[in-house]
């Protein structure tokens, strides 16, 4: 049904098919939907210090040649 005060929107049959497909969403569902899929962490005091820590300790191996690259973590037994 058709209702007057509805909004139109004409997006290209090329457009939709490049882009293997389009969703719309509400942008309140949206918005859940991105903070369920990728949990952010906000690290304060002395967790942040650790993990800086921990980081640029991790820099320093890398550059000095003391990391290998491995493609499955049974690779570290």
């Amino acid at each position: 049904m058709y209702d007057t005060n509805m909004s139109v929107i004409t997006i290209q049959k090329r457009k939709i098919e490049e882009e293997n497909g389009v969703v719309i969403l509400p942008l309140k569902e949206y918005k859940k939907l991105v903070e369920s899929a990728v949990p952010t962490y906000h690290l304060t005091e002395k967790a942040a210090k650790r993990l800086d820590k921990l980081v640029n300790e991790g820099l320093k191996e890398h550059k000095a040649g003391k990391t290998r690259t491995i493609k499955s973590l049974a690779e570290l037994d």
